[in-house]
């Protein structure tokens, strides 16, 4: 189901649909956690206007014009700090969010040597998810509103400049 499913860097003017898509995503895990200030809820518009404008991978996945989902990754040192990995609630389940990991280590390979994330500790389909993908729970700690997350890193190939 996600042959139709193209993942390219996002533009300025994805923000809009990125940020929709995000909220609408997120919004399961919530109520999860029973919270609604997780910070992909609170993000503004200015503020993924400007990971898009800055030097952090961000990739959009679209089915034919609609934008379906999303990833960030930000570089710091040799580590990929992966983030804000949004699916629509409606195309969930149907590999996307696999497909938008793979393009974000992708288009960080040979310029990082770990992979980082992080999830909440209770999101079952989130960490099944990343153990697929190669990702291992290395430690756990609390949110900044005290909501226990799992922190999952993976090992990259090595580094090209290596």
């Amino acid at each position: 189901m996600t042959d139709d499913v193209t993942i390219a860097p996002a533009v300025a003017s994805d923000a809009g649909e990125i940020l929709t898509v995000q909220r609408a995503a997120y919004l399961v895990e919530a109520q999860r956690y029973r919270d609604l200030f997780l910070p992909p809820l609170t993000e503004t518009l200015d503020e993924v206007r400007a990971a898009l404008a800055g030097p952090a991978v961000v990739l959009a996945a679209r089915r034919g014009t609609r934008l379906v989902g999303s990833v960030r990754a930000r570089l710091d040192g040799g580590t990929a700090h992966v983030g804000r990995l949004s699916v629509a609630p409606d195309q969930q389940g149907h590999g996307i969010g696999g497909r938008l990991l793979s393009a974000v280590e992708r288009a960080c390979a040979g310029r990082v040597t770990r992979f980082a994330l992080f999830t909440g500790a209770d999101s079952t389909d989130n960490l099944g998810l990343y153990a697929r993908r190669g990702y291992r729970v290395v430690a756990h700690r609390p949110d900044e509103n005290g909501n226990r997350l799992a922190v999952l890193e993976k090992v990259s190939p090595a580094r090209s400049d290596a």
